[in-house]
């Protein structure tokens, strides 16, 4: 009966993933996972005898109240971290399994089980350090330039040796010590490996850490035998692993482009920017050209994030819609900081799924689009990624809104993308910056769009 419900669970996360894979069936999809795992957790707990019922109970109230509170709490905005966090709980969990596995049966453990134990040691703590090092960064707390020193790349290709060496010692030797020095030197791993990576690579660095979390806990699963959190982990561990190229191709980038290049400024002040002229545009400029367009397109990126912009910009849609503007919007793979950032945050202002359009969709739309309006994106509409052979992102896809008859692009100032370049968009003739916070720019134009 174990393994049939083992099996069902299995079947669960197979089918919950499925749907994950399309917005109208993905909240759906994470219900069904999570009772997936719900139900894996109960049967362990049961026919592992691990421990009383009362525990069982107070277990599922404690993490019920938890995810509640988040889930209540945290804004969309933050979801990133939260993502960050998970991928750092979940490494942590899968360690502590190895750990308790070693107190529990102590050193003499069969050849087979003591590799999967170092396995589940070094990636589960390389994926927690790692995992909240990503956190720093895009909560502020760590800067999201690239932090590194001369010759840190041969640093950690001497720990990744160190940790091999050392997994040996702990499966051949006769003392514990050796694993948690796996864990040690996997901690300093994670931490020096996620340090010298950029704001910008923070969604490939998210979906990367997502895999290994899942990799950690599917070898967790060969220590203790459990089936569910094997099959679990490595569906997790594919996904993301999938994920991570996918967001990789759509910067044209290679994953060890993304983690030993030290790519991108960090968002920080551009010295490129100079005197250059730029059209600049009130909120009732901004009204008069969406209200006499036809075709609108939204470009969201992670100024509207930061802002809170969703619910305006949303409002502003509908307001167009009344005076029969056709409403779209363009999402590149990698704006905001996690994959499906911007989905996230305009589903939960309620715009309707057929109106995204991802980038393959978008771009031969924008010849025919009157006015594309963008809110806190820059790189991902830079045209030097296209036109300009000596540009660090040249080659990089993007979405091509200066084909548009009007460009407005809602910034706080002239200050460059993660990448750390100027963007040429800014200062084109057909281009119009509108200077300020992007919530309290969309309500302006909103205000001013009831008097044209």
């Amino acid at each position: 009966m174990t393994e049939l419900l083992y099996l069902a669970s299995a079947v669960l996360f197979i089918l919950g993933l499925k749907q994950l894979s399309g917005p109208r069936t993905a909240r759906r999809g994470n219900t069904v996972a999570a009772a997936g795992m719900l139900l894996a957790v109960i049967v362990t707990m049961v026919d592992g005898d691990i421990v009383s019922w009362g525990t069982i109970v107070a277990g599922l109230v404690f993490g019920t109240v938890v995810g509640a509170v988040l889930a209540l709490r945290i804004q969309m905005t933050a979801m990133p971290q939260l993502v960050a966090a998970f991928n750092g709980f979940g490494g942590l969990a899968s360690a502590v399994v190895a750990l308790a596995e070693i107190e529990h049966v102590g050193i003499a453990l069969p050849g087979e089980t003591a590799v999967t134990v170092v396995l589940s040691l070094a990636i589960g703590t390389i994926t927690f350090t790692g995992s909240f090092v990503a956190f720093g960064k895009l909560q502020g707390i760590v800067t999201g330039r690239p932090v590194g020193f001369p010759g840190g790349h041969l640093v950690n290709a001497a720990l990744l040796a160190g940790i091999a060496a050392l997994g040996v010692a702990a499966v051949l030797g006769d003392t514990a010590a050796w694993y948690w020095l796996v864990v040690a030197v996997a901690a300093g791993l994670g931490v020096l490996a996620v340090l010298p990576i950029g704001g910008a690579d923070m969604p490939v660095v998210i979906s990367l850490l997502n895999s290994l979390s899942g990799v950690a806990a599917s070898m967790a699963g060969f220590v203790i035998n459990n089936s569910a959190l094997i099959i679990g982990g490595a569906l997790v561990g594919a996904a993301g692993l999938i994920l991570t190229l996918q967001m990789a191709e759509a910067m044209n980038r290679s994953i060890a482009n993304v983690l030993f290049s030290r790519f991108g400024g960090g968002g920080g002040p551009s010295a490129d920017t100079g005197d250059k002229p730029v059209n600049r545009a009130t909120p009732d400029d901004v009204a008069i050209a969406l209200a006499y367009a036809g075709r609108v397109v939204v470009v969201p990126g992670y100024g509207l994030a930061v802002a809170q912009a969703q619910h305006a910009v949303r409002e502003l849609a509908t307001a167009l819609e009344e005076r029969d503007v056709e409403v779209g919007y363009a999402i590149h793979p990698v704006a905001g900081r996690m994959p499906g950032h911007m989905n996230v945050l305009l589903a939960e202002a309620d715009v309707p799924y057929e109106q995204l359009f991802d980038l393959d969709q978008s771009n031969p739309k924008f010849p025919q689009t009157d006015v594309v309006l963008i809110i806190g994106a820059n790189d991902v509409v830079n045209p030097s990624a296209r036109d300009d052979a000596s540009s660090p992102i040249y080659g990089m896809p993007i979405l091509d809104v200066d084909k548009a008859r009007t460009v407005v692009v809602v910034k706080r100032s002239l200050s460059p993308g993660f990448a750390g370049i100027d963007n040429p968009l800014f200062y084109e003739d057909n281009t119009m910056m509108l200077f300020a916070d992007g919530k309290a720019a969309v309500e302006s134009i909103i205000g001013a769009l009831d008097d044209v």
